[in-house]
């Protein structure tokens, strides 16, 4: 119900922001990536009090209530507007501050929500390790059908919302996702009584502290060469601590997810510190899959509104609409995904998953890659149509908007393996008490992604407008260069892939750690 509410305001704000707000092409498009990039990045800020200072059932009600704070604000400006237009920039300004509120209930809610959803499966961590893989198992098809899940709400609130905004106006399209919010959280809190919730009552119950305070004590270390330190869990016990030049690798990983569990250990907590920055190259890597997914509702649609869209003769399908074949695509495939693919794969490499998680994430890159050169070859073809009409003719070009689908649902089936990959790969190589902080940082991915897509978008426009040329970005369609774009898209995105099959090669997870094989 949360994805319903959240893409029944995202899949559509860039038309909102081109029609109603009368921004260009490529502002509305710049805003709406910003705006993603926003609300993904926040959970990095929050997770970490969520972690140390709050607990996630409370997290979730909080920020629920400030994300239908956010969806009413929205629905207000669309009341407004109705009746006095955006005319001066405090109108728009609002609009803003009102998305804001969203990006900021959805930044603490998404990352604790999942994280709580998961901590009902954690009495799986403590069975004997002979039943590890099952517990694994059972981990890896709770991410998968939560994402089944997540696109079941966004499927619904892509096609019915769309719709709505497109024949009834922006108020009600607007008010029912804020309506669905509330709905949720007033299910949620029935379940009260039968959650388990998880108390944190170690001495680790506040990593981010624990590790700051380790950064703090190596620095001191290699100026002073040893220092002494009160302790966390004793005030009044001073001990002193000396950096050990080899890390403990033939130590086990205690439950709390560091080196033999001691809170008293220095190694301890800077294996956790240092499983958090082994992430990085990864995560990196993932940025160009995050770009390219912010294309469905940006360039998209901005192209299924010129092509012919004609069901019937009364009927015009909502460009936003064609998002839904991402996710139809990933609620049809995934079950053949756990029944098909993954007993054939299991055969093919002798691996009880099937293929490892970081080779799902490739796989669902290169997807993605063949994805935007499908693209680039319609948006040619659209181009040609189009710079062959008159131009006292209509915009919209004799072609179906049904050519797009091929890329959509390519999208769809590359997110199966690299989202759903993505989610299990952060949840489990954080230590266990940064749980909300791994779903933080899958979030980021998207967050930077969509920041690095406005990014290309200004300074693409800025070179290719220069001298009087026309940018790829024209607000006339018939003129734009988003061929170019997605070639260039195309391309970025087979080098990042590329790299990122060298820092797999290399990378140790952390079930590998924990079975020795320390490098």
């Amino acid at each position: 119900m949360e994805r319903f509410a959240f893409k029944g305001v995202a899949s559509n704000l860039v038309t909102y922001l081109t029609d109603v707000v009368q921004m260009s092409n490529s502002s509305a498009a710049k805003t709406v990536n910003s705006w993603c990039g926003f609300t993904s990045m926040l959970p990095l800020l929050v997770a970490p009090l969520a972690d140390s200072f709050w607990d996630r059932y409370s997290t979730i009600l909080t920020s629920s209530f400030v994300y239908v704070l956010g969806l009413g604000a929205v629905a207000s400006t669309a009341t407004i507007w109705t009746w006095s237009p955006p005319s001066n920039k405090s109108s728009p300004a609002f609009l803003f501050w009102s998305l804001c509120l969203i990006s900021l209930g959805q930044g603490a809610y998404n990352p604790s929500l999942q994280a709580f959803g998961a901590d009902q499966l954690d009495h799986d961590e403590e069975l004997p390790s002979s039943k590890d893989d099952k517990s694994s198992n059972k981990k890896s098809l709770f991410f998968q059908w939560w994402y089944f899940g997540v696109c079941s709400g966004s499927l619904l609130g892509v096609i019915l919302m769309s719709y709505i905004q497109d024949t009834f106006g922006w108020i009600l399209g607007f008010a029912i996702p804020m309506f669905a919010m509330i709905t949720s959280v007033a299910i949620f809190t029935c379940g009260n009584r039968i959650y388990a919730y998880k108390p944190d009552k170690s001495i680790d119950s506040k990593p981010f502290q624990n590790i700051l305070q380790v950064i703090k004590v190596t620095a001191s270390k290699l100026v002073n060469g040893r220092i002494r330190i009160n302790l966390p869990d004793d005030k009044s016990d001073v001990g002193e601590l000396e950096l050990q030049e080899k890390p403990l690798c033939d130590q086990k990983f205690g439950s709390n997810g560091g080196f033999d569990g001691n809170p008293r250990n220095k190694t301890y907590l800077l294996e956790n510190a240092k499983i958090v920055l082994r992430l990085l190259p990864i995560w990196a890597m993932l940025l160009m899959f995050a770009v390219i997914f912010q294309q469905p509702a940006t360039f998209f649609t901005k192209q299924g509104m010129t092509m012919k869209r004609n069901i019937c003769r009364n009927f015009k399908i909502p460009p936003a609409t064609l998002q839904s074949a991402i996710t139809l695509s990933i609620i049809l495939m995934m079950p053949l995904y756990d029944k098909v693919l993954i007993p054939i794969t299991q055969i093919v490499t002798r691996n009880q998953k099937g293929i490892t998680v970081m080779q799902r994430m490739g796989v669902g890159m290169f997807l993605s890659i063949i994805a935007m050169i499908i693209a680039a070859v319609v948006e040619t073809k659209r181009l040609e149509i189009s710079r062959k009409m008159s131009s006292l003719e209509s915009e919209t070009v004799e072609l179906s908007i049904f050519w797009l689908l091929p890329q959509y649902v390519l999208l769809g089936i590359s997110d199966i393996f690299t989202v759903v990959g993505m989610q299990e790969f952060f949840y489990n190589e954080v230590p266990v008490r940064m749980r909300t902080m791994g779903f933080a940082l899958y979030t980021s991915v998207f967050g930077l992604g969509s920041f690095l897509s406005a990014l290309m978008i200004s300074v693409i426009e800025a070179f290719t407008s220069s001298g009087g040329r026309q940018s790829w970005f024209s607000d006339d369609m018939r003129e734009d260069g988003l061929d170019k774009y997605y070639w260039l898209l195309a391309l970025a995105s087979t080098l990042s892939l590329l790299f990122y099959a060298i820092f797999s090669k290399f990378y140790t997870t952390t079930s590998e750690l924990e079975n020795g094989n320390c490098k």
